[in-house]
């Protein structure tokens, strides 16, 4: 696990296992998985060769390269997908169901597939499935599965070690004296002596 200590995954572990009810063994296995495919010409076990381009396109999408931390697939968030997608048919039902309607709905407004539109195309269906409370009722269902993909893209980014580096999270650590919240946490959240 490189840098991150097995204290560290296992804690980071829990918290996705706990909000995303799958058991911490399983999800300690799809970090393996991922680890595993670094350096390597990955071969997916559950998506399909037309599912993958478009997996990664829509994980990055929700979780980009920035200043300060890699994108969904630097973390590669899509090959712990489809190990969970490949272990709970559930969950790959779903992804298959939502992956048809991302591409249908591309073809149906762009003429062509989701992984062939440019990343701003990609954008605009994103922004209509991004809050399902405004969804048109068109993009309801869109909405429902879009939501389970971001919830699905940030456990597997943020059980990552590109995701562990982004969140600065250092464990718990022995603090000598505690001196209260400091003052600038305070004035970010709006909170006064």
């Amino acid at each position: 696990m490189n840098s991150m200590d097995r204290r560290q995954a296992i804690t980071a572990l829990a918290a996705m296992s706990a909000s995303l009810g799958i058991p911490v063994q399983v999800l300690e296995k799809a970090v393996s998985y991922r680890s595993s495919a670094i350096g390597q010409q990955f071969k997916p076990r559950f998506f399909r060769t037309e599912e993958w381009p478009m997996v990664r396109a829509a994980a990055d999408l929700v979780i980009p390269k920035d200043d300060h931390s890699g994108s969904a697939t630097d973390a590669l968030v899509p090959e712990y997908m489809d190990f969970i997608c490949a272990e709970y048919q559930s969950t790959g039902a779903w992804m298959r169901a939502w992956l048809s309607w991302l591409d249908g709905n591309s073809v149906g407004r762009f003429q062509k597939g989701f992984a062939a539109l440019t990343p701003v195309q990609q954008g605009q269906i994103f922004d209509d499935i991004a809050w399902p409370a405004r969804a048109r009722p068109e993009h309801k269902e869109g909405a429902q599965y879009f939501s389970r993909f971001r919830d699905l893209t940030a456990s597997g980014f943020w059980s990552s070690q590109v995701g562990v580096q982004d969140l600065h999270y250092q464990g718990n650590t022995f603090v000598m004296q505690w001196n209260g919240c400091p003052p600038e946490a305070k004035a970010k959240i709006g909170v006064t002596d």
